[in-house]
């Protein structure tokens, strides 16, 4: 069966490429999918142009929409679990996670379907005069090209694709050219639950030959992308001359900071989730641990002796706490930025080299490091590894810490790790962030705005601010009883 989906048909790439998908964690053959380019790319526009200026979708009540939401969410615990599997044989993360995943997809369809039927996407503005009505209505933007990455392939569309027709909208969606599988399967639900041809569109490839047309195409209204800072300027250049709505979210160098106060094993704990988690392929991910130089010593020895104990291995080998990276390509990476930092003046106290267990040598693995001593300049403190390197650094007091916190270009995340409220407060309150965390790292839920300050994104997704993200404001003005002005008699 071909794997794009155009105007509600399944088609294959019009020049007939094709793309061989393997698992990261033993190099198996996952599937061959169609691979799309600029062709096939325009078709998906004019599909969906051709949905929302003619067909029914964007003119469908916010109660219908949302119960179309809400059947999308049934069907995706429906489908967990080979959803779940699916997902990590694409990213070879633990099965595990890819089944929290799921709950989280689900439980993100469901709010944004609540949201929706909850209505309020009205509001009467009061003039001081009986005659007026005024009103401010929330209409669709009309064609959005949703363009997400490799480390939470559903997850981050679900962020995207649940708004956007929440609101009224058409989409093209373009996953990571890694992770196409999910997105296919999405695609199947949206088409099963009932939403209307061409409302929803699929073209699988790579950024340049199928991101890159969906980002210039003068009949896309919206382009919302998730990924690396780089790519996330080139699509703000690209969204320009046409002036298209954007939303950015292109990660974070997320400071972790811990004062000697706290609880020491549950910021222990927390610490070697916040980077390790995932291969620390996380946006989020607390890669930049801050520790009180009074506790530093003992804070990053235990660091060091429990993370050595971190089993690697596949999505389904049930003893294994992290899997792969997502790719060749992205292990050399890493690899290049931990010889950096060490040539910088890092301490290299952990891993740093591939691991030596033949049981892993088909899979991209690269073992959780730690990069201890590092201070502000080092290319390691500011630049994102989107791997499993952590890197310390000293403080002596609160203005410090935040100082150092905020000497960064990014502002996606951060925690505070203390027993004294006021200072937590203070520091929360002072970090440059979207999302700060005190006494914990991770959580969020679909109820709360997500997203980035400085170079870390514009715009927000989940929460209220996530659909109107998707929206766009259009004040309605109506006299009752006009009557002559006469400015010119």
């Amino acid at each position: 069966m071909p794997d794009l989906f155009i105007g509600g048909e399944w088609t294959a790439a019009l020049d007939g490429r094709t793309r061989k998908i393997h698992c990261p964690a033993d190099g198996t053959l996952v599937a061959e999918v169609d691979e799309a380019g600029p062709k096939d790319a325009a078709a998906a526009v004019a599909a969906a142009r051709e949905a929302f200026d003619h067909g029914p979708w964007p003119r469908a009540t916010p109660a219908e929409r949302a119960a179309l939401l809400l059947r999308v969410a049934d069907l995706l615990v429906r489908d967990k679990d080979a959803l779940a599997r699916a997902e990590s044989l694409d990213t070879g993360k633990r099965l595990v996670e890819s089944e929290y995943d799921m709950d989280d997809i689900a439980n993100c369809f469901r709010y944004f379907g609540n949201l929706v039927g909850a209505g309020g996407a009205e509001r009467v503005v009061e003039t001081g005069d009986a005659a007026i009505d005024s009103r401010v209505v929330h209409e669709p933007v009309g064609v959005c090209t949703l363009i997400t990455p490799w480390n939470y392939p559903l997850l981050q569309t679900a962020w995207k694709v649940a708004p956007a027709i929440g609101a009224g909208n058409a989409f093209v969606l373009k996953p990571s050219e890694l992770t196409p599988h999910t997105a296919i399967m999405l695609m199947r639900l949206l088409k099963e639950a009932g939403l209307p041809d061409g409302v929803a569109n699929l073209v699988l490839g790579t950024g340049a030959e199928a991101g890159a047309p969906l980002t210039e195409d003068p009949r896309v209204d919206m382009v919302s992308f998730t990924g690396g800072l780089a790519t996330g300027r080139r699509i703000m250049a690209a969204a320009a001359p046409t002036v298209k709505k954007i939303a950015l979210e292109l990660g974070g160098k997320n400071p972790n900071i811990v004062f000697a106060d706290a609880d020491f094993d549950t910021a222990i704990d927390y610490a070697l989730m916040a980077v390790f988690l995932h291969s620390g392929q996380v946006c989020s991910a607390g890669a930049r641990l801050l520790v009180e130089d009074s506790l530093h010593d003992r804070f990053v020895d235990e660091v060091v002796a429990r993370a050595s104990r971190i089993r690697m291995g596949g999505p389904f080998d049930p003893q294994a706490r992290t899997g792969p990276l997502i790719s060749a390509a992205h292990r050399e990476k890493v690899e290049a930025y931990v010889a950096a930092g060490v040539a910088e003046g890092a301490v290299l106290r952990l891993g740093g080299a591939r691991p030596d267990d033949p049981a892993l040598a088909d899979g991209f693995y690269y073992p959780p490091t730690v990069l201890d001593e590092c201070t502000a300049g080092m290319s390691v403190v500011a630049q994102e590894s989107f791997g499993p390197v952590l890197t310390v650094e000293r403080f002596q007091d609160e203005q410090e810490a935040v100082a150092l916190a905020n000497a960064t270009e990014y502002g996606l995340a951060g925690a505070v790790w203390t027993t004294d409220e006021g200072r937590a407060r203070r520091v929360a309150a002072a970090l440059r962030a979207g999302t700060v965390w005190i006494n914990d790292f991770h959580p969020y839920v679909p109820q709360a705005e997500w997203g980035g300050m400085k170079q870390s994104g514009v715009g927000r997704e989940l929460g209220p601010s996530g659909l109107h993200e998707y929206t766009e404001a259009k004040h309605v003005w109506r006299n009752t009883g006009p009557q002559p002005q006469r400015w010119f008699e």
